[in-house]
């Protein structure tokens, strides 16, 4: 057989194949399809809702057994964690099934979720990284223990008994309960959903920007550096975040109330913006760059620049104030300015530093000794080996995609730009109310699922109705504090230390473990399948 008649034979096999996946295919195999896809996924929910799930919460990863579990890090067994993919995640993933299907148990696996993220809201209306059922005596001995022992995460090495923006965590909590009340505008959630917005509001400063933890927070110094978790933060973005969470409520619910925080949040952006162009990750009160954890030195980052200029690029279309993109070309240049040099970029892996230095305009890299909590140096200079791997120094950032965005929106009219813009005032020219705009869930929409792919992951269900995955992360069990030592270079560049680190690391055995971030990814694709053929 001729490579043209190979071709051919492809390219019809391939129609046959896409005709069957197609929304207009009727034939009996892919209604039957289409139903082992619902069974499957109603299956594999039933086992995580009903098996797996702490009062309707999850963690991240668990043991067959149920007798160890993680979130970030490893979790006591009346624990929830909300990160992705931990409980708000799973939320989120039950109303896309529950759009997908129509079927109400995913509808009544998310209240499930939403009960247990009001549970751990807190009485200001913010939520922490995880939630213990059994109270805060359970809360703070872990704190004291697992927590305090985890060499690399600094954030859980104190109990600060309030509520964080990092990672997310109360902007997509807020997000979720919004998603759910607009679901069937059920008044039960409408409270915890206002707790929530007061929160958010409440925690802006007057300048604009956010905390990384409100209420606010000076308690642990850390070798002589400040408390960082009052500093304005863009790091994970907590600023836009919550800009976009209070947009959200705003289309959705149409109170005036959140234009001012929403626009004093977007100016915050230029407001903070270095002579250089640049953006740190924090800053003090007085709007000077400080250093937060001990990895992350006082320095200018090119990753949060190239993001918060994307962001103006936002901002100039959301406002049509030209402002805006006048920032640009300032940030543009300290970027371009700053990329890594060619031998540097480990054969175009990486395009910038983590850090630059804001006095000299080097760049910057950071490193460790030591073998735990308590016997560790963090430092930095500018040398760029033996590079620590839980931050790695150096990144890749979407520069070409920001400076071509750049080019477009120049040329456009600021009149015309804007003139969409859900914040803006205009006539209302739609039937529906605004509680009827559609609330974009979990699952890309533009994703076309492989149809073996698809069967693959049906028949990767095993006989308890489990997707099952290896090379998680897991770490040490807690064996006590760790002694203090002569610093070593043994764990310059592992992601954790000796036996007392309690980090995560990646398990390579092939062991597996109930995994939620499998469910979610599996799910995702089920349900892009099954919309497809909608």
């Amino acid at each position: 057989m001729n490579q043209s008649m190979k071709k051919y034979l492809k390219i019809i096999l391939l129609i046959v194949v896409s005709a069957i996946f197609s929304p207009g295919f009727t034939s009996s195999k892919s209604k039957n399809i289409k139903e082992e896809v619902k069974q499957k996924m109603l299956s594999a929910t039933q086992f995580m809702v009903e098996k797996v799930s702490v009062n309707g919460g999850y963690v991240w990863y668990y043991l067959p057994d149920y007798s160890r579990r993680w979130g970030e890090m490893e979790a006591y067994s009346t624990m929830i964690w909300l990160q992705h993919p931990g409980t708000l995640s799973m939320g989120d993933l039950f109303l896309d099934a529950y759009h997908a299907t129509a079927n109400e148990y995913y509808f009544q696996a998310a209240e499930k979720a939403a009960a247990a993220v009001i549970w751990g809201q807190s009485k200001e209306g913010g939520w922490n990284y995880l939630i213990d059922f059994a109270g805060d005596r359970s809360l703070k001995q872990w704190y004291s223990t697992i927590g305090k022992n985890g060499w690399r995460l600094e954030e859980f090495q104190h109990y600060y008994g309030n509520s964080t923006f990092d990672d997310n965590t109360s902007t997509d909590a807020a997000r979720f309960l919004l998603r759910l009340y607009l679901e069937k505008l059920s008044p039960q959630y409408k409270p915890a959903l206002d707790k929530a917005i007061d929160f958010i509001i409440e925690s802006q400063y007057p300048l604009g920007g956010w905390p990384q933890r409100y209420p606010l927070k000076h308690d642990f110094n850390k070798e002589n550096h400040p408390d960082y978790t009052s500093y304005y933060t863009f790091n994970d973005e907590v600023t836009w975040q919550n800009i976009s969470f209070l947009i959200q409520c705003y289309q959705t619910l149409g109170e005036e109330r959140f234009l001012d925080p929403i626009m004093r949040g977007m100016n915050f952006y230029l407001i903070s913006q270095q002579p250089t162009g640049a953006w740190a990750h924090q800053y003090n009160m007085e709007l000077q760059p400080e250093q937060a954890r001990t990895y992350e030195p006082n320095a200018l980052v090119p990753k949060i620049t190239c993001q918060n200029t994307l962001q103006l690029l936002k901002f100039f279309q959301l406002t049509g104030n030209q402002k805006f993109l006048d920032a640009v070309p300032k940030a543009i240049e300290w970027l371009e300015k700053t990329k890594l040099p060619q031998n540097l970029t480990e054969n175009g892996k990486y395009s910038h530093p983590y850090y630059i230095e804001a006095e000299t305009g080097k760049s910057i890299y950071v490193h460790r000794r030591g073998s735990n909590v308590n016997s560790s140096l963090y430092y930095y200079d500018y040398d760029p080996e033996n590079l620590i791997v839980h931050s790695y120094g150096k990144r890749t950032i979407p520069f070409e995609t920001l400076k071509q965005e750049y080019s477009r929106l120049k040329s456009v009219d600021p009149e015309k730009v804007a003139n969409d813009s859900p914040i803006l005032p205009g006539i209302f020219k739609g039937s529906d109310t605004p509680q009827q705009i559609p609330f974009s869930g979990s699952v890309d929409v533009t994703v076309i699922p492989d149809s073996d792919r698809v069967i693959e992951i049906l028949n990767q269900l095993d006989d308890q109705n489990r997707w099952m995955e290896s090379h998680i992360m897991i770490s040490n069990p807690y064996s006590g504090n760790g002694k203090k030592s002569e610093l070593t270079d043994k764990y310059a560049k592992t992601f954790v230390g000796d036996e007392t680190d309690t980090s995560p690391f990646p398990d390579d055995s092939e062991k597996l473990y109930i995994s939620t971030e499998k469910y979610i990814e599996n799910m995702r694709i089920l349900i892009s399948f099954l919309n497809l053929q909608k």
